[in-house]
């Protein structure tokens, strides 16, 4: 066995996904186990509020780099545990860390996660590989999306034209036809506004199947504004994140129509956002994509999955739980992926995605 370890803390924050990985080759790899871990209520506050907040002091930015790594250390010993194994069996974790603030099209570009390696390896004992984005932005890449190159290897068995869709705090999607170069970018807002403003509403994490949305009805007028911004026109490569479409985007827009809106209408165009800015941006790839596979937080929200369903009438849309990949461990199994490549001295981005210049090896390795 080759096991890797994969963490995965996305933008939604809704806990940090742990996955261990036994990869034979690029293309054969097994999920051996999985667990969402819950932040502590304090770790999630510090982690919101600095994900918020455009300033902080340097001192709690330290502190709760290491703390974040900290706790990913702890998970990853317990996930051992609980399935009788040590850190002798492990050949590497791949921890993507938390994104604090992804500025692709600044000048210079940077993109900002913390979780600190040093303390993930000192405390599991384990080759660490972080800081994944950094190196592909160096060569003129966008940083993101990096999964799109484990879809590939996921899909490669299968000779089809389909698109793989990652519902999380940002949407994204990898376009993958035969003899063709990998298509991938983040399409916009996934479940991030949505739990944001039922947050603001009702002091609750996410809409559960979407049920509040359900209660409303879409508002054209406020639809129409939404999806007028100019990012959903612009060309790929691109990639988002929540400091673009966050609250503050969003009531910017509501002051500028002045329209007294009632909450849950609101819940429910912003369903509608997402569903239709994914779903068209699935419709733009090819008219041949037979496929569409759903995974990440947003395949919970049965209504927004129902959306996404009437928008795409001609594909068959599913999860990846029909690849037999849990669609809650997609983006954890990529990162033991990108790990096994790094640290086998194999590239791990694909610049047909993120515009980087040419390949290359991905990350900062924390020797054990």
């Amino acid at each position: 066995m080759a096991l890797y370890i994969g963490v995965m803390s996305g933008t939604s924050l809704d806990g940090l996904d742990v996955v261990i990985v036994d990869i034979m080759t690029d293309q054969q790899f097994v999920l051996k186990a999985a667990k969402t871990y819950e932040f502590s209520a304090e770790l999630h506050k510090k982690l919101s509020d600095l994900v918020l907040s455009p300033q902080c002091h340097l001192s709690h930015f330290a502190q709760l780099d290491i703390e974040l790594g900290q706790f990913i250390a702890q998970s990853i010993q317990h996930i051992l545990a609980d399935n009788q194994l040590s850190h002798y069996d492990i050949n590497a974790i791949g921890s993507h860390g938390h994104t604090l603030f992804h500025s692709p099209d600044s000048s210079p570009s940077f993109s900002l996660q913390i979780g600190n390696g040093h303390h993930i390896c000192s405390d599991t004992g384990i080759t660490t590989v972080t800081d994944f984005r950094q190196r592909d932005m160096a060569i003129g890449g966008q940083g993101a999306p990096l999964v799109p190159a484990f879809h590939q290897a996921m899909l490669s068995q299968f000779n089809t034209a389909c698109v793989v869709a990652n519902i999380g705090g940002i949407a994204n999607i990898t376009t993958l036809i035969p003899n063709q170069p990998v298509i991938g970018f983040d399409t916009g807002p996934g479940n991030g506004l949505m739990n944001a403003w039922i947050q603001r509403h009702h002091r609750v994490d996410y809409d559960h199947n979407g049920e509040w949305a359900k209660q409303g009805q879409c508002h054209p007028t406020l639809l129409q504004h939404l999806l007028s911004d100019p990012y959903f026109a612009q060309a790929s490569p691109k990639s988002t994140g929540k400091e673009y479409f966050n609250l503050a985007w969003l009531d910017k827009i509501l002051a500028k129509i002045d329209i007294n809106i009632p909450s849950c209408d609101v819940q429910a165009t912003l369903l509608q956002l997402t569903a239709i800015s994914l779903s068209q941006a699935i419709k733009d790839q090819n008219a041949g994509i037979s496929h569409v596979y759903l995974c990440g937080g947003g395949v919970h929200n049965l209504a927004l999955v129902e959306h996404i369903q009437q928008l795409l009438p001609d594909k068959e849309v599913t999860t990846t739980s029909a690849l037999g990949l849990d669609p809650d461990s997609v983006e954890a199994a990529a990162f033991a992926w990108l790990a096994y490549r790094t640290t086998i001295g194999k590239p791990g981005n694909l610049s047909s995605v993120t515009g980087a210049d040419h390949t290359t090896l991905l990350g900062a390795i924390y020797p054990a």
